[in-house]
């Protein structure tokens, strides 16, 4: 028995020591950025060691082997297991950071679904929110007004494919309006502000353009109090003119 005994403390200490020197043959992968050797390592140790004082760091190298090879979802998945974990570990803000950074490196171009770009806007919030005095604040904010941008950018996208479509199977002038109107109202900001706007006095007056004749006075009229909105923000914008040029026409209309 004590033989039996001494064998088995033998075998858990070969164990021990294996996974020990797994360890540090993962840490030394990541360190000559052999990321995904690294990553195959540390799958495993994970969960060996759980529990122990090895976890939080294996965990959170876990995160950044995937995260330096460019898989920003997988390694956003680590990053979140690890500061749901440890909300005060030693990484946490780190963690919370590359996690919503990741997520902004993997958002996709405007014209493609844009869910990705909320998962990074709401962990760049998250971040914020955790730590507003992080010396990554002021990157984290630039984060989420570029990824906003963007956002507006599809709707503009969105916006101005109506407006090309003109009376194509329905009032597309007035789907324009709504969707400029609508981005305007969430991210008043943006640096898109003035082309939405414009974009709306344009719809506005091709909707009154397009008109029967009785309901051009009330749809002209509309215009020229949209001209006002829009000439009163931008004053000698990049489409001043071509507003002063819909606000003649409309404006003549209107007295006649």
């Amino acid at each position: 028995k004590a033989i039996r005994r001494q064998r088995q403390m033998c075998i858990r200490d070969r164990k021990s020591t294996d996974y020990e020197l797994k360890y540090d043959y993962a840490k030394k992968a990541f360190e000559r950025k052999k990321y995904m050797q690294a990553a195959t390592l540390l799958e495993e140790l994970v969960a060996i060691f759980k529990g122990t004082d090895r976890a939080e760091e294996s965990l959170y190298l876990l995160a950044r082997s995937y995260y330096l090879n460019k898989d920003y979802i997988t390694s956003g998945e680590y990053f979140q297991a690890y500061y749901k974990n440890y909300p005060k570990g030693e990484y946490t803000e780190l963690a919370r950071f590359y996690c919503g950074y990741g997520y902004y490196l993997d958002s996709p171009e405007a014209k493609l679904d844009q869910t990705g770009t909320y998962r990074a806007i709401d962990e760049m919030q998250r971040f914020l929110d955790y730590f507003p005095n992080s010396e990554r604040a002021k990157q984290a904010q630039d984060i989420i007004f570029e990824l906003q941008d963007k956002l507006v950018y599809k709707e503009l996208l969105n916006a101005q494919l109506y407006y090309n479509l003109g009376n194509y199977m329905g009032n597309n002038y007035q789907s324009a309006i709504i969707t400029a109107q609508n981005a305007l109202k969430e991210y008043p900001y943006t640096r898109y502000k003035e082309t939405l706007s414009m974009l709306i006095l344009k719809s506005k007056y091709q909707e009154a353009v397009q008109s029967i004749e009785e309901k051009k006075p009330e749809r002209f009229r509309d215009v020229i109090d949209e001209y006002y909105s829009f000439i009163n923000d931008y004053p000698s914008g990049e489409y001043s003119k071509e507003a002063e040029n819909i606000f003649k026409v409309a404006n003549k209309y209107v007295k006649d």
